[in-house]
């Protein structure tokens, strides 16, 4: 298993909800972090929070639905220095729920898209060439179990496209040490999942995190939350390891 401690990771959309719980369980393992949200106020309660717990930790922006917001993200963090061991591109949108489905704008697909395949592929092909000259780097992409809801359909087709770029990339680093994985944390109640959903967004850890720490050189994995939940971080990078 992976030993965080003094390692960098990048959070997307780590001011609440999932990103906010990854922040904090890297944080409590030595991690030191790179906060991303759409205004780095946002970030501040996580950053004094993991701060806190005697990591380093700083915040950046973007408007993830702007390729050129992302670009100079990215640039600045290039600019400190640090070239992230473990990327976590846990921000996504879900841009609206449409009863009469035939009327989906085409607008939900742009934004969509935007912001929950191109942003995080974006990241993913700017940072593996730094990850693969380095030897090592993780990155993990959060995906979603929706099916056969036409009312979320720019939401979930941005994601079933998420997921095929990442296997199809994954191939490409599959047997060394740079690991691509991605995660589904099942319906949960933040901001995006709404009130209704099932489960605590506790309940999607360790599943959400387990890519940054498995070591065995196996990419392109799906690690669903309700397969690992109720599990300590050790059982699950066991059970993960043993997936194909």
């Amino acid at each position: 298993m992976v030993d965080v401690k003094g390692k960098w990771a990048l959070i997307t959309g780590a001011s609440r909800g999932l990103g906010k719980l990854t922040a904090l369980f890297l944080a409590e393992r030595g991690c030191n972090l790179i906060l991303h949200s759409r205004n780095t106020e946002h970030c501040q309660p996580v950053l004094d929070e993991v701060k806190a717990m005697g990591v380093q930790a700083y915040a950046v922006s973007a408007e993830l639905s702007n390729a050129d917001d992302v670009e100079k993200m990215m640039s600045e963090i290039d600019e400190k220095g640090f070239i992230p061991d473990i990327i976590m591109n846990n921000a996504g949108l879900q841009i609206a729920y449409r009863v009469e489905y035939l009327k989906t704008p085409v607008s939900d697909y742009d934004i969509s898209f935007k912001v929950n395949t191109i942003a995080p592929m974006m990241i993913c092909y700017h940072y593996l060439p730094k990850m693969a000259e380095k030897g090592f780097g993780r990155i993990v992409n959060t995906t979603s179990g929706i099916n056969l809801e036409p009312e979320q359909a720019g939401y979930s087709a941005s994601k079933a496209a998420l997921d095929k770029v990442t296997a199809d990339l994954a191939s490409k680093y599959d047997g060394t040490d740079v690991i691509i994985s991605l995660t589904d944390p099942d319906w949960c109640r933040t901001d995006l999942g709404g009130s209704q959903a099932p489960n605590a967004p506790e309940s999607a850890l360790p599943a959400i995190v387990l890519g940054a720490f498995v070591d065995d050189r196996k990419s392109g994995r799906l690690f669903r939350a309700a397969d690992f939940r109720g599990m300590t971080l050790e059982e699950a990078v066991k059970k993960a390891e043993s997936l194909n």
